[in-house]
């Protein structure tokens, strides 16, 4: 089921009334469970039944005193992953016969945090969670079931250990987050969609200036359409008294890429920080195994995203971009500030190509400005002018608005909620999936 959905807009609502009917700590897992079940299952009965089998076993994994149940679930877990999500690519890659598996939805996320919770309980940094119930409403919860954010037990699970009470505050910020990642997703990135599929579909064809509009609307398209899902993830799970973590913080008002990778996808690189990074030795073995660790983290945060050269070339850009800036700390912030988005904006071409020779094509094109012809619709640079702006003075432009000038007013901070989401509406682009989703 998608956030954009009608059928989205009925089953919120519908959970939100039978989940605060009661309010037994019992019966609130219970409805968010079954919601949680119906909303994955709306998919894929497959993919659900898939889901279900690896939560027991992580489940009973992390119950099990064994020392070989930890690396057994993880070997288990990552074994999934791999061979749903890689087994062909390296396969076609080696001449080998192919599976031509679907890939689950949210396999990616859930597998992680799956992951993360038998390694905490390992270390004893979170006590084994003895309900299931409990467990499965932590995993399977529904807004950050399919595209995250990647969350710690240490965090959510709490939070469904205990009875939650109702909090008007909470519900009324919630539908803010809820209406602010609509106007990024169906505003900001549906309209920038169509000038990216055009761009890339004509790579040959267009100029330098198409070619960077292009590149520019693809880095707010992935942007619009990532971070507004976390938006209405967070303020879907605000409607039920849960708190998610923060996945985004203005990523592209960053001073160095080092600075761009602490605010972009940030469960992401905070997992593979502290399961990835750390564990092969961090930055306490010496410089040349620092630069290793460091390399190794974003070919790995690349192949998470995707079985495809483009994402491995990708994250292997952005460590030969982080290494050096690493080491020139925040010299230059000003000149960081206006080289980074340039840098950032070329990755991105090579993330979305569909091949490496693509990719190599649309950047060689990017730089020859010797037709500088221009034909595309100027509307996404609009957009993302006034996303900027509105961005410009804080994290959650929504967020406590009742405290800004005429704003204080109820009238006025329901008209502008109104007009916000009628013009959603009437400007949206044509409704194209979470791209996420294909992680």
């Amino acid at each position: 089921m998608s956030f954009i959905s009608l059928a989205y807009l009925i089953f919120l609502p519908l959970t939100f009334a039978l989940y605060w009917l009661r309010r037994s700590e019992r019966w609130q897992n219970t409805v968010l469970l079954m919601a949680s079940l119906v909303f994955y299952g709306w998919w894929s009965m497959g993919c659900l039944a898939l889901m279900l089998g690896v939560v027991v076993a992580n489940y009973g994994a992390a119950r099990c005193h064994s020392r070989w149940a930890t690396p057994g679930i993880i070997v288990c877990n990552l074994g999934v992953l791999g061979i749903f999500k890689y087994y062909d690519f390296f396969a076609a890659t080696a001449d080998l016969p192919t599976l031509g598996l679907l890939l689950p939805i949210g396999i990616s996320f859930y597998t992680f945090q799956l992951t993360a919770y038998v390694i905490d309980v390992q270390r004893g940094t979170v006590p084994a969670e003895r309900s299931l119930l409990r467990f499965a409403t932590f995993v399977c919860f529904f807004p950050q079931l399919v595209a995250g954010p990647i969350e710690r037990a240490a965090h959510p699970l709490p939070q469904m250990q205990q009875r939650r009470t109702f909090c008007a505050a909470e519900a009324t910020e919630g539908m803010r987050l809820i209406l602010w990642g609509l106007v990024k997703k169906m505003l900001v990135a549906d309209n920038c969609a169509a000038t990216v599929d055009y761009a890339f579909a004509n790579t040959a064809t267009l100029s330098a200036p198409e070619l960077w509009m292009g590149a520019l609307c693809f880095a707010f398209q992935i942007y619009g359409d990532f971070s507004g899902y976390s938006d209405i993830a967070v303020g879907s799970a605000r409607l039920f008294g849960i708190r998610l973590t923060r996945n985004f913080d203005r990523p592209y008002f960053a001073a160095s890429i080092p600075d761009f990778w602490r605010r972009w996808h940030i469960s992401l690189m905070q997992w593979l920080r502290d399961y990835l990074y750390i564990p092969l030795g961090g930055n306490r073995r010496g410089t040349l195994r620092r630069h290793l660790n460091t390399l190794c983290v974003f070919l790995a945060s690349g192949l998470w995203h995707g079985a495809n050269w483009t994402f491995v070339l990708w994250g292997a850009y952005h460590a030969v971009l982080f290494i050096p800036a690493t080491l020139l700390g925040s010299r230059c912030r000003l000149v960081g500030r206006m080289i980074t988005p340039v840098l950032v904006v070329m990755g991105w071409v090579i993330f979305r190509a569909e091949s490496v020779s693509a990719a190599c094509a649309y950047l060689r094109g990017m730089w020859d400005f010797h037709a500088p012809a221009f034909t595309l619709s100027r509307l996404p640079l609009v957009l993302i002018a006034a996303l900027l702006l509105a961005k410009w003075r804080g994290t959650e432009p929504l967020s406590h608005i009742e405290h800004a000038g005429l704003l204080r007013s109820a009238f006025a901070r329901y008209a502008l909620y109104f007009l916000l989401f009628a013009t959603v509406l009437w400007w949206g682009g044509e409704t194209a999936t979470f791209i996420y989703f294909q992680f």
